[in-house]
């Protein structure tokens, strides 16, 4: 049964284009269909976390990830009483805007985008699912409804913030584009937090990486388990599967101890935020949205562990020479990529030029636009479709 601070689907906002209503789905559900069959969530395949796409096949992709993340989402959010068609919908939909080759490609697009409006993973996933998806007679994009779109912008905390997290800007001029362009159109209420279940999405997220970040760094050979037994929290998992299964060979040991890993931050979560909803009574999911920072998060130790965690991985993994040397061959391919279709946008396919004569049209804004459709582009490109793309046009021997 859904909680009163859960968002319930008949009182729903609804979606920009009305449409009737489903009568075997709820509107969330038929926003998760959407984003299921929808052309970006095929193209997570081929997009990476960490490692490039052609290096190994037990690596994690955009969509084995998001596939983790949405189905954590769906187990914290029923313990909760929340609506799990809602946080699994911004569970899938979370990681779309995500550009080639992981977050190397996202930094080297905001570089190369400051001038133009900016680029940020979070307001391109609500562009793509807004506008860039053309598949519907009625509509560009998928017409979700309010409650996933304001996941998807939201789901790291409010976007118009003081606090200077992740993807927060200080006021509304400092949008990114591709946010502030939806917004006005429909307002998202960027200064608030975002539903319990879009909340759930991002904590999922959390839980998702910082296990598999682990389990992936293990197999490409950049740290070892003894390494992860200095760890706290990590290294009390290693203990208890070595005491209830002594000799246990070394895959069975990891795989045991990572999914008690796992185990652990979602345990965690639920408790923290059964104790929370407990202590201030929400009574609707504005009462959420209005609260003074996230009801969905971890507990004061187990964050304080998990920093332990990400320092390790940032300095054993994202940061090791093999990861570092490809970072650097793959930025030199979207530095390369971008300029190129910006100033011969000719080279974009046939189905891009109307895109292109419409940005070119319009005067002094030309340059910016044309650049968005650029931006779209090469965001959209899987890592092997760059690679090929590079290749083709740039360096056929690189």
């Amino acid at each position: 049964m859904l909680q009163p601070y859960a968002c319930h689907p008949e009182a729903s906002r609804g979606r920009l284009y009305p449409e009737s209503y489903s009568t075997f789905r709820t509107p969330f559900q038929r926003d998760r269909d959407r984003i299921i069959h929808s052309s970006a969530f095929r193209r997570l395949k081929h997009k990476t976390q960490v490692f490039v796409e052609h290096e190994g096949d037990y690596y994690r992709t955009r969509m084995t990830h998001t596939i983790e993340v949405a189905q954590v989402a769906r187990t914290i959010a029923g313990a909760l009483g929340l609506n799990t068609d809602l946080a699994e919908a911004v569970a899938l939909a979370h990681d779309l805007g995500h550009p080639p080759f992981g977050h190397t490609g996202e930094d080297a697009l905001a570089v190369l985008m400051k001038d133009y409006g900016g680029f940020d993973h979070n307001a391109q996933a609500l562009r793509i699912v807004t506008k860039l998806e053309r598949h519907y007679a009625g509509f560009d994009g998928l017409n979700l409804t309010w409650e996933t779109l304001e996941g998807i912008a939201k789901h790291n905390g409010p976007v118009i913030s003081d606090k200077g997290g992740s993807h927060q800007v200080p006021d509304r001029a400092s949008l990114p584009y591709a946010l502030a362009e939806f917004d006005a159109q429909w307002n998202l209420e960027l200064e608030t937090n975002a539903s319990a279940e879009a909340q759930v999405a991002a904590v999922a997220d959390d839980c998702a990486y910082n296990h598999h970040d682990l389990h992936d760094g293990l197999r490409a050979g950049l740290f070892t388990e003894d390494d992860l037994c200095e760890l706290p929290m990590i290294g009390e998992c290693f203990a208890t599967v070595d005491r209830a299964y002594p000799g246990l060979d070394a895959t069975r040991r990891r795989h045991e101890a990572l999914r008690r890993v796992f185990g652990v931050m979602v345990e965690d979560v639920i408790a923290v935020a059964q104790n929370r909803l407990l202590s201030l009574q929400p009574q609707s999911v504005d009462d959420i949205r209005h609260m003074d920072g996230p009801i969905i998060r971890f507990s004061k130790p187990l964050y304080q562990s998990l920093k332990v965690v990400k320092m390790f991985l940032f300095q054993r993994m994202y940061r090791a020479p093999s990861v570092v040397v490809e970072r650097k061959r793959v930025t030199g391919m979207i530095n390369e990529l971008f300029p190129l279709f910006l100033d011969r946008p000719e080279l974009l396919p046939e189905d891009w030029q109307g895109d292109v004569a419409a940005a070119q049209a319009k005067g002094n804004d030309g340059r910016t636009e044309l650049a968005r459709v650029v931006l779209d582009y090469v965001a959209g490109m899987t890592d092997r479709f760059a690679i090929q793309e590079y290749h083709r046009l740039i360096d056929p021997d690189f």
